[in-house]
């Protein structure tokens, strides 16, 4: 909903899908949108072309829990038979090479099912140009968020506030240094999530998301 209510008159989307489920029903949630492009592809950390993906039948129709981490299906589901399927993979890199080389990125979002960690460190910021980036901090350990933090402070980004996600649970960073948010963020990794309300309305600037 965010990318569909943006002000910006021209939209080029790019839609990434590992569930096989949800391609048609992408599809019609975006068929008003000509440029809209939607890859059936998973994005993985690792040089392969095929991944693993795991699943719980009691999620069934639509499998929303679609995870390449087994125990991240078990966790939701732990009395339930968790199937599998091979999926067509690339790593973020090479498809960001494939499709947008020497193209500015203005929102990059990420929420795939535990993999977003993974995903975020295996970014290469220095070659792509990505103004906003909206990331699922959900199923981040405290580790794995402070190693997040880093990358991102280190290369230029600050932390304003909640992301794309409506239930308020993805972080929003944007590529301009701000070092008081950069302070206020180094709090997220060692809070309980439902204090992170509070916390960023001690941010400047926390309504930054709609801002180019």
């Amino acid at each position: 909903e965010f990318v569909k209510n943006h002000k910006s008159k021209i939209k080029n989307i790019f839609i990434v899908e590992a569930n096989p489920k949800n391609i048609d029903k992408l599809k019609k949630s975006w068929k008003k949108y000509k440029s809209a492009k939607i890859f059936n592809i998973a994005i993985s950390n690792k040089n392969v072309t095929k991944l693993k993906f795991f699943y719980s039948e009691k999620d069934a129709p639509h499998y929303q829990l679609f995870s390449n981490n087994i125990n991240h299906i078990k966790r939701h589901f732990p009395e339930s038979k968790v199937k599998s399927k091979f999926i067509k993979a690339i790593t973020i890199n090479k498809f960001l090479d494939k499709n947008f080389n020497n193209k500015i990125i203005d929102y990059f979002s990420v929420d795939i099912e535990g993999g977003d960690f993974d995903l975020i460190m295996a970014l290469n910021f220095k070659k792509y140009e990505i103004k906003n980036i909206s990331l699922e901090y959900l199923h981040l350990t405290q580790i794995q968020k402070k190693k997040i933090l880093k990358k991102l402070l280190d290369n230029d980004y600050s932390y304003f506030g909640f992301g794309m996600d409506h239930n308020k649970i993805d972080w929003f960073f944007k590529k301009k240094i701000n070092k008081w948010n950069n302070i206020v963020s180094k709090f997220l990794p060692i809070i309980h999530r439902k204090h992170y309300k509070r916390l960023n309305k001690l941010l400047i600037k926390n309504n930054a998301l709609y801002e180019k």
